[in-house]
């Protein structure tokens, strides 16, 4: 047995590699028996989710689940968003919200752990889903440019980070003006100290690590977010609740070389489609990508 290292995020990732595994190995055993489930108690895992969002998913997307929440009922995803997990995992609620965004949406899914990015692939081909893309990558350093995603979803995850700080301003980087982030995580009681928290549970169960319901308010109101709204679903531990998390990035008429992207009915900003994307192209074929972020007047120039 691997020794448990003294490093918060290397046991994080250990822990999912393993699960990854767990549900990889008993995907693959004899006599059709199917995915192993990750073993969680009642307040975790797929049970969170309605026995129709479950229907028609891989089982191994089902069987990996490891949230305290269902992002995907809360984040009031429409057609044509684009929504990045954080956290991905297995792909339950990568999959998810690319049926909620429909063929003009897009879901991106970010993971630090290469098994469940593996996983997380293989589900996605099984489910047919061609809107869909796994990164590899921090959630402290989110890999995809500014101002380009619509709504930021999590699933018990942000409570791993150790540089939540880091976290919440990597969420409002890549947020549209006018984005918004429908969290599902483990808040504390106010009342409740590091150490009590750690009392309760370990860092890698999602208990020690997690914020106290004014910690996580100032943390997303020192990114930039407003209307920030955190509802307690249900006790996980003595003091500690799966709670949703709401906030906004407020839209902003700002213009000039410092102005972030803004999104207009068709889905495009800068005078581009796609912005900030590989896929981009201007809206008028007449004009380059450059000549249309310029005429545009906004920062999204590259």
């Amino acid at each position: 047995m691997n020794e448990q290292s003294s490093d918060p995020r290397e046991t994080v990732r250990q822990r999912y590699a393993a699960a990854a595994t767990t549900v990889t190995e008993g995907a693959a055993a004899c006599c059709g028996s199917g995915p192993t489930a990750v073993e969680v108690d009642a307040h975790f895992g797929s049970g969170l989710y309605d026995a129709d969002e479950r229907a028609g998913l891989p089982a191994e997307a089902v069987a990996a689940s490891l949230g305290c929440g269902n992002p995907t009922a809360v984040a009031e995803l429409r057609d044509g968003d684009r929504v990045l997990d954080l956290g991905s995992g297995g792909g339950i609620d990568v999959l998810l919200s690319a049926r909620r965004v429909g063929p003009t949406g897009k879901a991106y899914g970010l993971d630090m752990t290469e098994e469940m990015l593996a996983l997380a692939l293989a589900n996605a081909e099984k489910a047919g889903a061609g809107n869909v893309e796994f990164l590899k990558g921090s959630i402290e350093a989110i890999p995809l440019p500014a101002n380009t995603i619509d709504v930021v979803i999590s699933n018990c995850v942000i409570n791993l980070s150790v540089d939540k700080p880091a976290v919440f301003a990597e969420m409002f980087r890549v947020l549209r003006p006018g984005g918004r982030i429908g969290i599902s995580d483990v808040v504390a009681d106010d009342a409740l100290t590091s150490a009590q928290r750690a009392e309760r549970g370990d860092y890698v169960g999602c208990i020690a690590g997690a914020l106290s319901f004014a910690e996580y308010r100032a943390g997303l109101e020192a990114a930039g977010f407003t209307d920030v709204g955190i509802t307690p679903t249900h006790a996980v531990a003595d003091g500690m609740h799966s709670a949703i998390v709401r906030a906004t990035k407020t839209a902003t008429t700002t213009t000039g070389p410092d102005a972030p992207a803004a999104r207009s009915a068709d889905g495009s900003c800068c005078g581009v489609s796609a912005c900030c994307t590989p896929a981009e192209e201007a809206v008028d074929p007449a004009v380059g990508v450059d000549e249309a972020k310029s005429a545009a007047g906004c920062g999204c120039t590259s």
